[in-house]
């Protein structure tokens, strides 16, 4: 009987690791499933463009996995079963019950509203594309002179902030921050993205968390009324609770607790990658909810996977961050190398030759995506689904 394979999510995460799993695991000894809610590929890093108005391709994950033989199921996880080793799914063909010997954990993560009053009926958000584009009809029913909140500090905050107010300067944009936007760069850096604040015309309200959301503004811990047309909620995610529902050990955050080698520490049949990983990094923190995260943990986790079943030694990828890519715009961006601790180092790339670097970074994971099998040429991918035997597959105890 074949292996199975089980992959929830086709994220960054997942729709990687699925088509890593299926170009190096034999045909014969292994089967590959794909469950995912939607049935096109979403890149997340780009939903800010989409919501602001810019028209960006989808690719179906049908035609992605198209050869591969990885089968996709277009369905929304409900439940998961460790113990039966069973997934619980809905969809247009109805509910069902996939059965898995290992089962990776991909699903994501979403808006963490944080418990703040208003958000869940007043704010939106660009973490997932059917909010995404509920976002971008609202702005374009926004006239001239509207107001335009975006609020949180971090990377997607700065990102959709300076995306909206160049793409539509006739809005007022405006950031809230709980500190100050780009805290952790250099002091050249923060120079830079203050420069760029200037430059667009972004009202920035530092040390301004948001403690309520009203449809015509936010509320902030002082008191203070800032006017919002529009509020875009961007001040941190949050994990889906099926993995803490499941009996799966996991971490305060809802992040499925892994060694090392992505291996659930409470079921070893269970691995985890991405935002739903409570991996911990070579500097004794826990990776953050990020693209770049999604990419090591997929890529050690598949590696364990191949090697466990194929009887090798399971090898340690690196969990070490370089930098982060900052988009400011269509035109200019911030790359921010950091050390092994995680801090910045006083080296740092900006403007158009960084905002070139970003969008090299978005289509080469896009290309990444597009080729699943990692540009095997259609031919070589049916002969890779054709009946051989490579080396058999051994099941971890």
């Amino acid at each position: 009987m074949k292996h199975r394979i089980v992959v929830l999510g086709a994220g960054y995460a997942g729709a990687f690791a699925a088509g890593n799993l299926a170009r190096r695991l034999s045909p014969t000894d292994t089967d590959i499933t794909v469950v995912n809610a939607e049935p096109d590929f979403v890149e997340r890093m780009r939903l800010h463009q989409v919501a602001i108005g810019q028209d960006l391709a989808f690719r179906k994950l049908a035609d992605v996995f198209a050869g591969t033989r990885v089968r996709l199921r277009l369905a929304r996880v409900t439940g998961v079963d460790p113990e039966r080793r069973t997934v619980a799914v809905t969809g247009e063909d109805g509910d069902g019950e996939l059965t898995y010997d290992t089962l990776l954990y991909a699903l994501g993560s979403s808006v963490d509203h944080h418990g703040v009053p208003g958000v869940a009926e007043y704010a939106f958000d660009v973490t997932g594309r059917s909010s995404a584009m509920r976002l971008r009809e609202r702005l374009a029913d926004l006239r001239e002179g509207g107001t335009v909140l975006v609020v949180g500090e971090g990377l997607t905050g700065i990102e959709t902030a300076t995306e909206f107010a160049e793409s539509r300067p006739d809005l007022s944009v405006a950031l809230a921050a709980r500190g100050e936007p780009g805290a952790w760069l250099s002091p050249k850096a923060r120079r830079h993205l203050r420069l760029a604040f200037d430059r667009l015309g972004i009202t920035v309200h530092e040390h301004s968390g948001i403690e309520a959301v009203e449809p015509t503004r936010a509320i902030a811990a002082d008191g203070t009324s800032i006017p919002a047309d529009v509020t875009v909620w961007s001040a941190g995610f949050a994990v889906h609770p099926i993995a803490s529902a499941s009996g799966l050990e996991v971490a305060g955050t809802g992040q499925i607790v892994v060694d090392r080698a992505m291996r659930s520490v409470s079921h070893p049949d269970v691995y985890a990658a991405g935002d739903c990983a409570y991996a911990i990094c070579g500097n004794g923190r826990p990776l953050p909810m990020s693209c770049a995260s999604a990419g090591y943990t997929n890529m050690q986790a598949t590696a364990a996977i191949i090697a466990r079943l194929t009887g090798g030694e399971v090898p340690i990828t690196g969990l070490k961050y370089h930098g982060n890519h900052i988009s400011l715009g269509r035109r200019d961006a911030i790359f921010q190398m950091v050390d092994g601790d995680a801090r910045s180092k006083s080296l740092y790339l900006g403007g158009r030759t960084a905002a070139r670097l970003k969008s090299g970074v978005l289509r080469t994971a896009g290309w990444g995506v597009a080729h699943p099998t990692f540009g095997m040429p259609k031919r070589k991918r049916r002969l890779a689904t054709a009946p051989h035997r490579t080396a058999g597959v051994n099941v971890p105890a």
